[in-house]
Order: C-alpha cells, then sequence, then structure tokens
C-alpha cells in the first residue's frame, strides 16, 4: 500500500471523500483539480483548468468533468457525479470505487459488477494538456467505455449558465473531436489513442452546485454543455488515453508521451517527498521566464511568497536548476528594474511590498549556506549591496530609514505586511511604524551585507556596514523588547503588546538582534500560547480579538483571517529558533512537532499543505488548496531537523573513534 491510498469505505462516504481534494500541475500554470471522486465542489475544480493571458490574468476552466459511463450487454453504469439541489448527488458513480492512489499519479479503481477499471490521470509538463488513461483489468464480456464532456470556458472567478452564445458544435479531430465555445477561447481538442465513434446530442446539465463555494457565501450554482459523448470498445488488459488540450495532438505519440511523463514523477513514499513533489508543482514557465506561483487554485507569484520559498522550493530540495531559471533569470532583472524604478519591466506582484526586498536578500543569504560563499559575492553581493543602500537612501515608496537605525513603515491605509486583510477600504490589522520582523530582517540584512564584503576581502566597508548593524541593534531592542517578549509594533507611543508570531523571526534569523535569554523568552511565549500542531496562531487565545475560526461570509472571514487562525508558514521559524534554543535537545520535540504536519498529507488537499488552519482543534484547513510557503516551511523544518540529527551523528561517530 501506498503512502496516499484510501479504500472503499471512506471513498463510499460522501460527507468524509468530499473534503479530500487533489491538485496537480503542469510547471507552467494549468493544473487539473477535484476530490477524490471526481466531484467538483469548487469553481476552481476542473479536468483542464489553464491561463489565458489573451483573456486576461485569471485561470480558465475549458474541461470541467469527464463522465465515463461502462456498457456491457446493453447495461449502463456511470462512475460521474455532482451535485444539485436539495443535496441530491447523481449518477451517484462514487459507489463503484474501490480504490484510490496517489503513489506516483492519482489512481482510481472501479469494479462494476465484472468489471474493473483502472482510471490514472496527469498533466503533461509545461504543456496545457491533460491525459487520462483507461486500463480494463477484468471484464468477461464485450465492454464499451463511452465520455460525457461537461464544458464551462470560463474563468475560475465566474461560472456559467446556460445561454444562446454557446456554440454546442463538434468538430471532427483524429480520433476524437474539438469544441469552441465561445470565439474568445482557444478550441478544445479532446482526443483518444484509438478509433472512437461521437454521437452528437448538446444538453445543458442545470443547476450543477459547488458546496465549497456555498460555504463561502458566494454564487455556487452553475450549468455545463455537454455537447454529446464519444465511446470507445474495450477488450480486457487493453489501456486507451484520453488527452485534452489547446491543441491537437499526434494520438499515435499518446502512449510514449504518458510513459516519458511517467518517469518524471517522483514516488510519494513519505512525507519528505510527498512536500518535494508538491513544491516542484509551484514552478510556472511564462516563455523564457519561470516564476514561483504563491499557490494554487487562485495565486499568481508575488514578491513575498516567491522569496521567501523559493531557496526551499528549489535548493532544499535539490532543484537548483530552477533557482536558476527563477533566481538569475527572472528575480534578479526585476529586482534591479525595480531598484532604478523601471516599473513597467516587472511581472512579480507586489514588489513595493516593504518586506519583499528584504526577502530577497534573506534568499541570497541562504544560497550563501545552500551552495558557497565565493557564488553568492559574485552573483549577487553587488545587488544586496545595492539594496541596502536603496533603504538607507530612502528610496523605497513605502519604507523609511529613520536616524535611530529602524525602518519605518505606513500600514494605515493600505497593508504594510504579510497580515493583509482589508474591510472597507482599510487594512483590518493595521500594522504600521516599527513592524518587528521588518526590522528584525533588516538587522540581519545589515549584517549579512557586512559578512559579503568581508568575504570580498573588504573589510573597511564590512566594518562600517557592522557599525550601523550595532546601531540598529540596539534601537531594535530598546523599541521592541518589554522584558517578556517582542512588541507586534510600535508607532507615536503607542506599544501593541498583542502576542503574535511576527516576533519569532527576530530570533530565528542567522543574525538575530536578541541575545540568548530574549531569544529564548521569544521561543518559550510562542510555545506556550501560540504553537499548534499546525504551526503558529496568529495572536494569542488570551487576547479579546481571538477568533480562531475561518468561517462565514467574505467579511467575517477576513476579520478572522489574521486573529487567530494558524498560518504554517510560520513553522520553519519557530523551528530553526527553537533548535537554537535548545540545540540537541530540541530534537525530539520537533520531530514529534512534524507528527501534526504528516497528518494533514492525508486530508482536505492531499499530499500538499493548506494556507491556513483554525486555531483550535481539530484544526481544520482552510484559504488556498496548496500554498508555496506552508510546502516551503515544513521542508525547510525537515532539513532542519535533518541537520542536527546529521551533527548529532557525527558526534557520536567521533566519540566512538577517540574511545
Amino acid at each position: 500500500m501506498s503512502y496516499l491510498n484510501f479504500d472503499k469505505k471512506l471513498l463510499v462516504n460522501l460527507d468524509r471523500s468530499l473534503e479530500k481534494e487533489m491538485i496537480r500541475t503542469n510547471r507552467s500554470g494549468a493544473y487539473n483539480s477535484t476530490t477524490l471522486v471526481d466531484c467538483n465542489t469548487r469553481k476552481y475544480h476542473g479536468q483542464l483548468v489553464l491561463p489565458l493571458p489573451e483573456l486576461g490574468d485569471d485561470n480558465y476552466v475549458l474541461l470541467n468533468s469527464l463522465d465515463e459511463t461502462v456498457i456491457q450487454h446493453g447495461a449502463e453504469f456511470n462512475l460521474g457525479l455532482h451535485k444539485y439541489g436539495d443535496h441530491h448527488f447523481s449518477p451517484n458513480g462514487h459507489k463503484y470505487i474501490r480504490e484510490f492512489d496517489c503513489e506516483r499519479i492519482s489512481k482510481t479503481v472501479y469494479r462494476v459488477g465484472g468489471v474493473i477499471l483502472q482510471k490514472e490521470r496527469m498533466l503533461v509538463s509545461f504543456e496545457p494538456r491533460v491525459l487520462i488513461r483507461y486500463t480494463l483489468l477484468e471484464a468477461h464480456s464485450a465492454t464499451t467505455l463511452r465520455f460525457r464532456p461537461f464544458l464551462a470556458f470560463r474563468s475560475v472567478s465566474e461560472l456559467t449558465h446556460e445561454n444562446g452564445r454557446a456554440n454546442s458544435d463538434m468538430q471532427e479531430e483524429v480520433n476524437g473531436g474539438s469544441a469552441q465555445l465561445y470565439p474568445e477561447y482557444p478550441r478544445l481538442y479532446m482526443q483518444f489513442s484509438k478509433k472512437c465513434t461521437y454521437t452528437h446530442e448538446p444538453h445543458w446539465y442545470r443547476g450543477i452546485e459547488y458546496q465549497k463555494e456555498q460555504e463561502r457565501g458566494f454564487e455556487y450554482k452553475e450549468d455545463n454543455l455537454v455537447p454529446g459523448w464519444f465511446e470507445v470498445p474495450m477488450r480486457k488488459g487493453e489501456s486507451v488515453i484520453f488527452s485534452a488540450g489547446i491543441s491537437p495532438v499526434n494520438t499515435r505519440t499518446l502512449t510514449a508521451t504518458w510513459g516519458k511523463e511517467m518517469e518524471r514523477r517522483i514516488s510519494r513514499t513519505d512525507m519528505y517527498n510527498t512536500l518535494r513533489n508538491s513544491a516542484a508543482q509551484f514552478y510556472k514557465r511564462e516563455g523564457d521566464k519561470c516564476y514561483l506561483l504563491a499557490g494554487y487554485p487562485w495565486f499568481h507569484a508575488t514578491a513575498r511568497e516567491e522569496f521567501f520559498s523559493l531557496p526551499t522550493c528549489t535548493l532544499g530540495i535539490n532543484r537548483p536548476e530552477y533557482w536558476d531559471a527563477i533566481m538569475n533569470k527572472t528575480a534578479v532583472p526585476e529586482m534591479q528594474a525595480f531598484l532604478a524604478g523601471e516599473y513597467d519591466k516587472i511581472r512579480l506582484r507586489d514588489m513595493d511590498e516593504p518586506d519583499a526586498i528584504l526577502w530577497f536578500v534573506r534568499a541570497v543569504q541562504q544560497y550563501f549556506v545552500h551552495v558557497s560563499k565565493e557564488e553568492a559575492v559574485k552573483l549577487y553581493g553587488s545587488l544586496v549591496l545595492d539594496i541596502i543602500d536603496y533603504l538607507r537612501k530612502n528610496k523605497h515608496p513605502r519604507a523609511f530609514l529613520h536616524p535611530n537605525g529602524l525602518l519605518w513603515v505606513d500600514g494605515t491605509q493600505r497593508p504594510a505586511t504579510w497580515m493583509n486583510a482589508m474591510e472597507n477600504g482599510r487594512p483590518i490589522t493595521p500594522r504600521t511604524g516599527y513592524v518587528v520582523e521588518i526590522n528584525a530582517l533588516w538587522y540581519n540584512a545589515l549584517m549579512f551585507a557586512a559578512e559579503l564584503q568581508r568575504a570580498a576581502g573588504k573589510e573597511m566597508a564590512a566594518d562600517l556596514m557592522e557599525y550601523q548593524a550595532e546601531l540598529t541593534r540596539g534601537a531594535f531592542v530598546q523599541t521592541f523588547w518589554n522584558g517578556f517578549y517582542l512588541y507586534d509594533y510600535v508607532v507615536d507611543g503607542y506599544q501593541d503588546r498583542e502576542v503574535r508570531p511576527n516576533q519569532i523571526w527576530a530570533a530565528s534569523l542567522p543574525y538575530s538582534p536578541l541575545d540568548r535569554k530574549q531569544q529564548k523568552a521569544v521561543v518559550d511565549i510562542c510555545t506556550k500560547e501560540l504553537l499548534t500542531p499546525r504551526g503558529l496562531r496568529t495572536i494569542s487565545p488570551k487576547s479579546g480579538n481571538y477568533r480562531p475560526v475561518y468561517i462565514g461570509g467574505q467579511l467575517e472571514r477576513d476579520r478572522n483571517f489574521h486573529n487567530g487562525p494558524v498560518w504554517p508558514f510560520t513553522i520553519a521559524a519557530y523551528a530553526s529558533a527553537y533548535m537554537r534554543v535548545y540545540k540537541m535537545s530540541g530534537v525530539g520535540f520537533i520531530q514529534r512537532a512534524l507528527v501534526g504536519f504528516e497528518q494533514e498529507m492525508s486530508e482536505l488537499c492531499i499530499g500538499t499543505l493548506n494556507e491556513i488552519y483554525d486555531g483550535n482543534p481539530p484544526y481544520k484547513g482552510h484559504g488556498a488548496m496548496s500554498y508555496a510557503p506552508s510546502v516551503a516551511a515544513v521542508i525547510s523544518m525537515c532539513n532542519t531537523l535533518r541537520l542536527y540529527k546529521e551533527a548529532e551523528q557525527q558526534q557520536i561517530n567521533e566519540k566512538g573513534a577517540t574511545i
């Protein structure tokens, strides 16, 4: 049995199986996503969802579902599943599912009488094309498979309704056909690896419901057009591959393409390999550029999330070629354009966020450790110094260096940090003035810049940079330290006393402005008041503002967003800080903390981690189905633990050698 395996008992229970989703990407922005029983519960779900830049910035659902029917002796057994009004499900194909497995690719096994049918699916790398392979494992008589494509042709942020504009025609293609509901969309080519017959009988399936959207207070009913159906005869042991893409395919190559793509797949044999696979799915190639998406299904490439996640999602999983493609060929030129004020050259979103530029420096610092000091100096030394100079000269549009050495940001009208939920055009959590993690990152950046200078042989410049850093360190402690923990932000004499996770970065960064005793105090209060099995809460349960459950309409969820729910991306900093304070004695504790994340591998969006989780048990996941900073943080946590274990083993070996 594989690491991600689900049996009939769970799958036929819709209360449980509809909560479990999957998502697979092609590393160019396209994805395939649904629930384990192939019943779409989000408007973001679909068999083929892809970016269409000519239509807008959204992703677009072309093929929403593909309903299969097994036909034997004239009897029809429909394997599809859709939710309609009054909690009515049809045609209840989930009752035939015997097993779902996702070791390398998603695999569903159906049993219909004497027929055992296996369905596997994958996306073609860097091509907007989904392949679904059907294998007739067992059949005692002639069997035919019928396929009904449910077409949406819409943005993921909209829903389709029956209309007179939709073109229901199907154009004949080799071993299949193509449809184009609206002229502004590309054609969708649906083809098989063997000959098929097609019956044209257009029909709108009305009132399909998406329960996740209903729970979120959004419009949740839509209509899909089914232009007709394809039929393919099959014999025992035979496989047939279905292809859906925006260009025709040579159907004779589908089997070879399938084999080639299988060789690319990483087996999900444990949590670490599962998360490695998830991390690689955030890569997005756009022509000659490459980015790291913040998450799926609705995120784009954004500066803070990319710079935070990039080192772990490339170097940390032994994929240095993607560090080069994303950092050297895209991020560096765009950062240089930002420093020069050439904003029209920047595709990465939110580059002007005050902390984004500092997370860039932190990413370089991790390259310094992962690869080499010499390479870091050669490739990024001058750019890091340019960033420091840019901030020191107050050229940043949203961050200002004060004479005391601290950075000041204005978060009253527009969010200045990752706690960026809005209400009536204003930040719900208006963190402004001196913000704790921004200034911890600033101190770390100054010290790292001094280290780069020293590595380049520029001792005097390094000394000057360290002098600047020492001024910042002194002001940081004087401003934020209250004797027990760190204020979250300080502005105009106001000291925000809420216990929040942002302080953990001050204790975890390689260059901490805190002494050992202060670091321990920060770690201890985060452990006592914020730590959960999914990461750190965004605020202490002792606070009157604590709202731990991410439920309700948009406004209620926005108010809760950063006032109680857990954000897993904080766990990397927590693990680093904990191990810095407790060293080898902390290994067991951090190892036990990983158990909570391992449980999530088979929950919600299987094999990956959500954006946020409720702050109270059972810590249910919400937000983005798969979020790059969450995945990166837990991989980083695993890597931190591994390094300490290796160091411990080395000490044991050295001790044994001297006896």
